[in-house]
Order: structure tokens, then sequence, then C-alpha cells
């Protein structure tokens, strides 16, 4: 798999959609020796269920693990540590990871009980866990979700896991984001493995999920959280570790140039979508008929960023979106299938940033 490679899978089959992941991109070949350590480094930030949009999906544990054993590997682990607040041990619980360990006979390790060692990276000094120093493979499995004071977390933030809480209070009078990119000098991420199935819309802790039904595999996590971005209506300058991480060589932000490898069609991504309190404050803008869970989440993505900066008003026109519109007219419509719309934005499904210049160029004049 190449380094500029984005592989992107849709539907609620979620163990085996990890599964086709790995396979499309060989992650057996890439570690190689049956023998080395393999782990598993999911976001279990808080003891909630992986519904809420916080916490990785159990399933696409099993379906790493299931993968990795299939093709002989048998030192696999999973660990991570939460965040100050929380103890691993409730989130572990809460996420149906104590059933997947026991279901394949694999190990949980707590990095908030592990030792640390103290590295150099890239000219600053982080403290590692050292159970996650000692893997020869990691499988970075973040959540796809916004964040309430870094804009977006994914891959890179993901790995303030494998620091001590110690190291976590820290980052914090820090600014976060400088250290964040720092971290990623000495943080493996040999193959990122995103839960894009209903991340949340601004808080890492959950509560406002996103339908998208969607997966995601990438080599390279600066590319990662670019395509985030992208995704939920964002430039990489809104999210300052992106930009720092690339200086110090940890990625490219390059997403124009990124090869996007879709392994099914975004309408088989199936699902019912959580309406929480925001996300059907922004659904009020929508005219939904038949839309598959990628195209419609990317708009409410957009919304979202909208509403932000105070583009939404009552006076607006809804959007469509849905394979319900196919053939029809009308006057504004985001996704191939409202082509025939007066205003249509192409894509199936187009990103979020997309969408949030699309709105916000037709909406300029109704303000």
């Amino acid at each position: 798999m190449d380094k500029k490679d984005i592989i992107l899978i849709h539907g609620t089959d979620y163990k085996n959609m990890a599964k086709r992941v790995l396979e499309q991109a060989n992650v057996a070949e890439d570690i190689g020796d049956r023998n080395k350590k393999v782990a598993l480094k999911p976001n279990l930030v808080t003891a909630k269920a992986p519904s809420g949009g916080a916490t990785t999906h159990s399933e696409l544990l099993a379906g790493a693990i299931e993968y990795l054993q299939e093709n002989g590997f048998c030192d696999i682990t999973i660990m991570e540590g939460s965040w100050v607040g929380d103890q691993t041990k409730y989130a572990f619980q809460a996420a149906g990871y104590d059933k997947v360990c026991r279901q394949y006979n694999i190990p949980f390790v707590d990095l908030q009980k592990d030792s640390s060692t103290e590295y150099l990276a890239a000219g600053m000094k982080i403290r590692l866990c050292d159970q996650a120093a000692a893997v020869d493979y990691m499988i970075n499995m973040p959540v796809l979700k916004g964040h309430c004071q870094t804009v977006i977390t994914c891959a890179l933030k993901n790995n303030k896991g494998v620091i001590p809480n110690s190291e976590k209070r820290r980052f914090h009078t820090l600014g976060l984001h400088k250290p964040i990119a720092h971290l990623n000098t000495i943080a493996r991420n040999d193959f990122i493995l995103v839960d894009n199935i209903c991340g949340d819309l601004d808080f890492e802790e959950g509560g406002n999920p996103v339908v998208m039904n969607r997966v995601l595999g990438l080599k390279d996590p600066v590319l990662c959280d670019a395509f985030v971005c992208d995704c939920m209506g964002y430039s990489v300058e809104d999210v300052p570790y992106i930009p720092l991480a690339e200086s110090l060589g940890v990625g490219s932000s390059d997403v124009s140039n990124a090869n996007l490898i879709y392994l099914n069609s975004p309408t088989e991504a199936e699902g019912q979508f959580v309406m929480t309190r925001r996300v059907e404050s922004l659904a009020r803008y929508t005219a939904p008929k038949d839309a598959c869970s990628a195209c419609y989440g990317s708009l409410i993505y957009a919304l979202n960023r909208l509403n932000d900066t105070g583009m939404l008003n009552k006076k607006l026109p809804p959007v469509a979106v849905g394979q319900g519109y196919q053939g029809q007219d009308g006057e504004i419509g985001i996704g191939r299938c409202t082509s025939c719309f007066q205003n249509s934005l192409e894509g199936c499904p187009p990103k979020g940033a997309e969408i949030t210049q699309f709105l916000m160029e037709h909406w300029k004049e109704k303000r």
C-alpha cells in the first residue's frame, strides 16, 4: 500500500469491513515476520458505548484480530489509556472490549498503569508508555470526530493514549498542538484503521453522533487528518498540529494528490441516523429522500461548520439530498442524485469542505 492511498468502505457489517480494508492494504505482508509484536490502539477516551460517537467500535477490533490470526500472527495485544478524567478499565467494559478479548484470547494493556520512558521527539522531550514503545507494528484505530479544543481529532491526536497521564496533563498546559505534532515523531503509526461509523460532531467524549457507516485505511497519519478536515468542512490551517506534524516529517497533508480506493458504493452504508438535539437542529436545513448515510452525514458535517460561522438562518431553502431526487428538478441539492437541480454539487458523496463552500456561495444572497 502506498502512503498516498486512502481505502474507503461503506456498510454496517463493521467486522468484515475492517477485514476487507486490511486485506486490501495487505497489512500481513507489511508486517512480515509472524512473530512480531502487533498492537491495536483504539480510542477509549471515556467510559461510553461507541454508539455515542466517542469510542472505537468493538467490531472493528474483532475484524482486525481475525485478520491477523488468520494470517498467522499470535502476539497480538489491545492497548490504550483513557483520558485523565476516566479509568481505562471502565471504558474497556463500556465499549465491549472485554467480550472481544475473551472471544479471541487477546490480552488488554491498560497504559494508564504502564511505566514510561522519556524520549527526544524532534527536539521536544516526551514520555512514552513502555509497552507501546516495545511494539513492532501498531495499528492505530481512531474515531473520526470533532473536538472542542482542536476542532477535529483522528490519527495524530489518538496517540495521546500511549503517553502517561502526567504527560497528558502537560500537553494541555502546552496548548496541545505542538506536543501532539512532536509525539507523532516517536509514536508508531504503522497502519491507521479509522472508525468513521458515527463520530461525534463536536466533542471528544461523544453525544452528537453523525452516522457515516464508513471505515478508512491509511498509512500516513498526516494525510488521514487532512482528509478528516476535508470531510468535516475545515482546512488543515484550522488544526495547527497537522501542518506542524507535516513540517516535522511525519507525513503529507496533500489530499489533492491522494489515491482514493473505494471498496464498494456509499449506497451500501445503510443505517439509522441518531437524531440528537444538535443533529436535529441542523437537519432542519435539509430535505432528504432515500439519502445514504455517507452523503447525508457529509451534509450534516458541512451544516455544522456553517452554523459555527453564523451562516444558517430560517430564510434558507432546504438542501435536497438522496436517491429519491434522481431525475427531478429543484432549487439546491448536493450529491450526484440531484444533478438535475438548478444548483447541484456533484459527488458521491461530496466532501464536507466542498459542501461547505458550495452552500456558502449559494446562500450569501439569502442571509
